[in-house]
């Protein structure tokens, strides 16, 4: 079946490229129909290679074909906590056995094409984990003066820093605990409006279709029920005091208005968990499971970052509430993050205006660049008053990046996790010992002291990241 994919996928893009030159057949010297007997304008196309990304343009620049792929290759190890005992795990000094491993942590096939000038369309999957995901799929248009777009599909919502930029060009090899928090890929309309100083997105959002399961769920939902799939409605801005070429400051926000979406398992309900900045070990510490009888969630955030030369900085602050029915209680949950950044070689951060967030840096030297970064981030899914428990954790991380050229990169992360004894990802995790001096999984039953109950541990990460 994989090979019958593979195969289906190369035979449209070389079907793509002919149409592109409209090479299909030809009645006359002056004629030419494609394969459905249309009379069609031919446009002769320049291959080459852009920062090693195979493209295809027209000389006047109104249609561009090209191929975004990325492969990760990751790897990890877990090493002890702080604390020592016989009764933990004999690997570590954690309640719960951590594995070491190798993965493979994205597999992206993309096509992207320029139409006219004004029109852009683009497709891009993940292989990852042996399944097919959906990533981008949208249709977009930018007017002549290219301050302004709207586009509709199934995209990432304008929604917090860290989390639309590409995973390219993030400085770890996993965002903040505090990013899930960011709503990612969902169906629906957005406009951005761009100048030089500011950035102004809105856009109105509907069910994520990334994955197989929430298909199944939303049109099950639909089906069996007539649910409405629910609505989000997201907005950003970004103020921009200082810009030029070797320095920018950059001041911004968001909000997000969200009712539950038929994409969950559980109708109105919202969950919110996250692994701890790994994708190696797949525990789920970090867990609310599932907040029942939602109204909505109110999503806000704000965002401060800059860079001069080959120094930079970036953070934000993310804060969610859950309004619920049934007279119960309101959710309220937070995050932050704070990160820095040095290329040691002589090399400048550089900074996307038209999407507001850091893009891909520029070599200090053609041999390659070294950047040291640091970050500090955390994450609060508790609410005591509401009875929610899903834990909390800080983590701090020290990166250590080399671009080789501007399609290959190594990263290497060590990170330290400090997990709370609430952290028992639903239940199904030890936080510490009870009265009688077994682990337990249950928060109410821990006699540690405080500060001391919940996995800590030390992980170190590397990747190897390859894009064309």
């Amino acid at each position: 079946m994989k090979i019958r994919f593979y195969t289906l996928v190369a035979a449209m893009m070389l079907f793509s490229i002919g149409s592109f030159a409209q090479e299909d057949k030809e009645t006359d010297d002056s004629v030419t129909l494609n394969q459905y007997g249309q009379k069609v304008e031919t446009v002769e196309l320049q291959a080459e290679a852009q920062n090693g990304i195979l493209s295809f343009e027209s000389k006047d620049k109104k249609f561009k074909f090209w191929l975004d792929n990325r492969v990760y290759f990751d790897g990890g190890v877990f090493f002890d906590g702080w604390g020592d005992s016989d009764e933990w795990s004999e690997e570590f000094n954690t309640y719960n056995p951590i594995g070491n491993g190798v993965t493979i942590r994205r597999a992206r096939f993309a096509v992207k094409a320029k139409l006219h000038k004004n029109w852009y369309g683009e497709i891009d999957l993940d292989f990852a984990g042996a399944v097919t995901e959906m990533k981008d799929m949208y249709i977009k248009y930018t007017n002549d003066a290219g301050d302004f777009n709207i586009k509709a599909g199934h995209y990432k919502e304008g929604f917090s820093m860290e989390t639309t930029t590409t995973s390219r060009y993030v400085t770890f090899m996993e965002r903040s605990l505090a990013s899930k928090f960011s709503p990612s890929r969902h169906l629906g309309f957005q406009a951005n409006y761009m100048k030089e100083r500011y950035l102004l997105i809105g856009g109105i959002h509907f069910n994520a279709q990334g994955e197989y399961e929430e298909v199944e769920w939303g049109q099950d939902a639909n089906k069996d029920d007539g649910m409405d799939e629910g609505y989000s409605l997201t907005g950003r801005a970004v103020y921009r005091p200082i810009i030029d070429n070797e320095k920018f400051v950059h001041i911004g926000g968001g909000f997000s208005y969200r009712t539950p979406k038929t994409h969950l398992e559980v109708p109105n309900s919202y969950r919110f968990s996250t692994r701890s900045i790994s994708s190696i070990n797949r525990k789920k510490y970090l867990d609310t499971d599932d907040i029942l009888n939602v109204e909505s969630n109110t999503l806000w955030n704000v965002e401060l970052a800059g860079a001069y030369k080959n120094i930079m900085f970036q953070s934000e602050y993310i804060n969610t509430d859950i309004t619920r029915t049934e007279g119960l209680s309101a959710v309220n949950l937070n995050g932050f993050y704070a990160q820095a950044g040095y290329l040691l070689r002589g090399g400048k951060y550089n900074y996307n205006k038209n999407e507001g967030e850091f893009t891909q840096v520029s070599r200090g030297n053609e041999n390659g660049e070294l950047e040291v970064a640091f970050r500090y981030d955390f994450l609060d899914l508790n609410d005591e008053v509401a009875g929610i428990y899903g834990g909390s954790a800080d983590a701090y991380t020290l990166g250590l990046n080399y671009y080789f050229n501007t399609n290959v990169k190594v990263m290497l992360n060590y990170s330290y996790l400090n997990h709370d004894r609430y952290a028992n990802g639903k239940s199904k995790l030890y936080v510490g010992h009870d009265s009688n001096g077994d682990l337990t999984k249950d928060w109410a039953e821990v006699v540690e002291p405080t500060g001391e109950a919940g996995d800590d541990y030390g992980q170190l990460q590397m990747r190897i990241e390859i894009d064309f």
